[in-house]
């Protein structure tokens, strides 16, 4: 597909992962909190009447409750606290999901994860919703935070007290440098509106996926803006360039685009297939042949 995505407005597409590619309303992101919640309890041994308010609170302030954990001194390994906070998930609630894998295969730009999980947790969740081949890369824990430190992970205070992750804009400074992204070429998909805000500071088209679920469709506005100077204003552009999705969420700051699901993205966002069609009508078999191709992921390391 590169032959083609090289004349496309856009060539790389970032997707975060959970709750992102798959509902929150699978409640993976609550046993995930449950697990972390154990952990700070049962292997740091801290008070347990703080650990709930303390879990949230680190979140809320350093992206990931481990990399507050690390900020604050706490020692452990890496390994341990993913293999504690990942190991007992319910994954047998991800189910594959062939209507994404179709319209990601069908796309002709790059496509990279980009998660703060470790690589066993999105190699595992991508295998289950089987887009274990839909994508070029995965940017995750590992490749932001390379070996060493160790002894521990260090701390209190050996140093390595910091964890590199979004919502930072480090990150994702980091995630450009790692994946040799053309950030204006780029469009981020993630469900974090802090997220969304440190990529569209770091100069990509932003897409807020899954903000918040709804029991009955409705319509929203889902504003794209589409010109420099509405980019820079944050105003939508009025002149035929407003989506209107089904069931879409709300925008947040710093997003470009707002998306109830995934499987919007075709409708929110048809120029990322222009090119794709522009080649299918010169060429159909061809481009069958190559929208069909699969490619192994790797992390990117």
């Amino acid at each position: 597909m590169e032959a083609y995505a090289a004349g496309a407005k856009f060539d790389c597409l970032l997707f975060d992962m959970d709750d992102t590619l798959y509902p929150l309303s699978l409640g993976i992101n609550l046993a995930c909190r449950k697990n972390i919640q154990e952990y700070m309890l049962n292997k740091l041994r801290i008070e347990e009447s703080q650990v709930p308010r303390m879990c949230l609170d680190l979140y809320r302030e350093y992206g990931t409750t481990m990399a507050g954990l690390k900020v604050l001194g706490y020692g452990f390994d890496y390994d341990d606290f993913h293999a504690c906070v990942h190991g007992t998930l319910p994954y047998e609630k991800v189910k594959p999901d062939p209507v994404l894998r179709q319209l990601l295969l069908s796309l002709p730009q790059r496509k990279i994860i980009f998660t703060n999980s470790d690589k066993a947790h999105a190699a595992r969740v991508l295998e289950k919703l089987g887009l274990q081949d839909c994508f070029q890369g995965i940017v995750c824990f590992e490749t932001l935070n390379p070996r060493p430190p160790t002894e521990t992970e260090k701390n209190s205070s050996g140093s390595a007290g910091t964890i590199l992750c979004k919502p930072s804009l480090a990150s994702m400074e980091a995630v450009i440098e790692i994946a040799k992204l053309d950030a204006e070429r780029t469009v981020f998909f993630d469900d974090s509106a802090r997220n969304i805000a440190a990529g569209k500071a770091a100069g990509f088209r932003t897409v807020i996926v899954s903000v918040f679920s709804v029991s009955s469709p409705r319509v929203v506005r889902a504003c794209v803006l589409q010109s420099t100077a509405d980019a820079d204003n944050r105003q939508p552009s009025m002149h035929g360039n407003l989506r209107m999705q089904v069931g879409s969420s709300a925008l947040v700051p710093g997003a470009d685009v707002a998306l109830e699901s995934i499987h919007n993205i075709k409708e929110a966002l048809p120029e990322l297939w222009e090119v794709a069609a522009a080649a299918a009508a010169g060429d159909r078999v061809d481009a069958v042949l190559r929208s069909t191709t699969a490619v192994e992921t790797t992390v990117i390391a």
